[in-house]
């Protein structure tokens, strides 16, 4: 049975990109040229993706982050705009470059990413609202500003309001900060690798995840599925089969799904289902924000598993 829709609060901190994609035959090796048969320009970033996702599933959303006074920081902050995502704290800084990627996407939907994550954007949180979290209902942060991340989180948990970590490659003394006030900590699987490299397995990752403080760690893992660790014990869900065009964005997407779901109060199952719907639907389409699904077409993909 379809999901009441809920008109969840969210807000998303982190990185946001100006991403430049170019579509191939085939990712390339070593060095020479390669040619293009498409090319597309358009916002990106972890949690400005999750932002515009969580959007077009209809919460509504705040952004927060930083950017260079530059024409990309405008650009990113106008397209984020236009999606319905409430900017007026995507601040951008005089003297400061904005970050950007180069995106290289092959026939099956396989991506290589070149990013510039900007220069010279200050460190220091104190300009952050926090006191708007008296109007939000849950939260989620990338570990690319990780002083915001710890400032968010940590005035979400005096609320008791979710928390949820885009776990993507970062240091690991960056994890070890934000783990202790996560709720819900999502690693890409060479986020979680990359943090627990003494661990022989998934199972031990998340176990090793789940030891540094968060209350759940859970890991996509593709074609694979997703699993997870909490205190109940080890759990997985499989894939939604679908044909791969583009996968640019879908760790993204599914984090803003998620943080649109944990919001409406969803249990963490039904969440992660229609999470992993959402990112599965993206990556029938090409770009990463253009193919996000709408709530609607989401829930039928989550429904056609019940039936």
């Amino acid at each position: 049975m379809t999901t009441q829709r809920p008109a969840p609060r969210v807000i998303c901190l982190g990185l946001s990109a100006l991403d430049i994609t170019w579509q191939v035959d085939a990712l390339p090796h070593g060095g020479g040229k390669t040619r293009a048969s498409d090319v597309r320009e358009g916002g990106g970033g972890m949690a400005a993706n999750a932002a515009a996702a969580a959007a077009r599933l209809g919460a509504q959303v705040r952004f927060w982050g930083r950017a260079g006074d530059d024409s990309a920081g405008h650009e990113m902050k106008s397209q984020l705009a236009a999606l319905g995502v409430e900017v007026s704290h995507f601040r951008l800084f005089p003297g400061a470059r904005s970050s950007l990627s180069g995106i290289v996407v092959d026939t099956r939907g396989e991506r290589m990413i070149v990013n510039f994550r900007g220069a010279d954007l200050p460190a220091d949180p104190a300009w952050l609202p926090l006191d708007a979290l008296a109007e939000a209902d849950a939260v989620l942060a990338d570990p690319r500003w990780p002083e915001g991340a710890l400032a968010l989180f940590g005035a979400a948990r005096e609320r008791g309001m979710p928390t949820v970590l885009d776990g993507d490659v970062a240091d690991a003394a960056i994890f070890d900060q934000l783990l202790p006030r996560t709720d819900y900590a999502v690693f890409s699987e060479p986020g979680l690798a990359g943090y627990a490299t003494d661990a022989r397995n998934v199972d031990e990752q998340l176990a090793f995840a789940l030891s540094r403080g968060c209350r759940l760690a859970a890991v996509t893992l593709g074609e694979r599925g997703i699993r997870w660790a909490d205190a109940a014990g080890r759990h997985a869900l499989p894939a939604f089969e679908v044909k791969a065009v583009d996968t640019t964005g879908a760790g993204d997407v599914f984090h803003g799904a998620l943080a649109f779901a944990l919001g409406a109060h969803w249990p963490v199952r039904r969440a992660f289902q229609f999470s992993a719907a959402v990112a599965a639907i993206k990556c029938t389409r090409p770009g990463g924000r253009a193919g996000v699904p709408d709530f609607a077409t989401a829930m039928s993909l989550v429904d056609s598993i019940q039936e």
